[in-house]
């Protein structure tokens, strides 16, 4: 059988996933891109619950303007906007998850932004 892009994703993922684990005081921040945005969550894996999101379509919807900038530069644009709701809640360290995307471009400028906002990982 072939294996399509989405299985070869899911299968990196859960490799991943079985190697990192969030917490209540260390939450892990997962990743989800679309072909037109990018997603970022803050999770406690003990408890199941998001304790705090961001992204670019939230950005766009909140300040009612359309998306401007590459998805790269909009990527960045949302690490940052968790890493200010992060430090808002207590929360200066966190477990990169990248989703089982590759560590450039988009989840690479949103780690960089994530770094820039003050949170270390």
């Amino acid at each position: 059988m072939k294996v399509n892009k989405i299985q070869r994703r899911a299968r990196r993922h859960s490799r991943v996933r079985a190697k990192i684990k969030g917490t209540a005081s260390i939450p892990r921040v997962s990743i989800f891109r679309s072909n037109r945005h990018i997603f970022a969550q803050l999770i406690d894996d003990s408890t199941g619950k998001v304790m705090a999101s961001a992204s670019d379509l939230k950005m766009v919807k909140a300040e009612g303007k359309t998306t401007k900038g590459s998805k790269t530069e909009r990527a960045s644009l949302v690490g940052a906007a968790l890493a200010a709701e992060a430090l808002k809640i207590g929360i200066s360290r966190v477990v990169f998850d990248r989703g089982g995307y590759k560590y450039h471009g988009q989840v690479k400028a949103l780690a960089e932004g994530l770094r820039k906002g003050g949170l270390k990982f």
